[in-house]
């Protein structure tokens, strides 16, 4: 394990590297994301302080994910063979907000997601543009800015 710091916009991972690593972040911000055939970027998950970034692939097979920072970070890097012991809880609190996650994206209104980004990453709303929010929740921008807007108009 080592720790580096990351430059804003330092690209940690290619699609497609066989040097796949999982990265704990200690301050800062990452992402992950793909490219889809007409360039679009498709964002996976965000990596605030305390997360774990990682493409889930094999350490000899291609990643299927792009990660980078969105700022000035600092992370521990982890080789994919490495023994490490793993907070399982935190896994599991993972793996939990990403099947929610999927559950959404097939059934939830564009305002039911946004909610649960708002509650998943308190602490990220601000410091990420809303591009790559809408990108997340799987909308166009302006629909994100619509959901946005029902959220804060009052309840009858």
């Amino acid at each position: 394990m080592d720790k580096i710091n990351v430059k804003k916009k330092q690209v940690l991972q290619r699609k497609g590297s066989l040097q796949s690593k999982g990265y704990i972040v200690e301050s800062g911000l990452l992402r992950s994301y793909t490219i889809d055939g007409n360039g679009k970027e498709h964002i996976f998950m965000f990596g605030p302080e305390g997360w774990i970034v990682t493409d889930y692939a094999a350490a000899d097979e291609p990643c299927d994910l792009y990660i980078d920072a969105l700022e000035d970070s600092v992370v521990i890097q982890i080789e994919k063979n490495s023994e490490l012991e793993i907070d399982l809880k935190k896994i599991m609190k993972r793996m939990r907000v990403l099947q929610r996650r999927i559950v959404m994206l097939m059934s939830e209104s564009a305002i039911d997601r946004y909610n649960h980004f708002i509650l998943t990453y308190p602490t990220i709303v601000q410091r990420v543009p809303q591009y790559m929010i809408a990108s997340y929740l799987g909308i166009t921008p302006e629909a994100l800015s619509a959901a946005k807007s029902q959220r804060l108009k009052p309840r009858k």
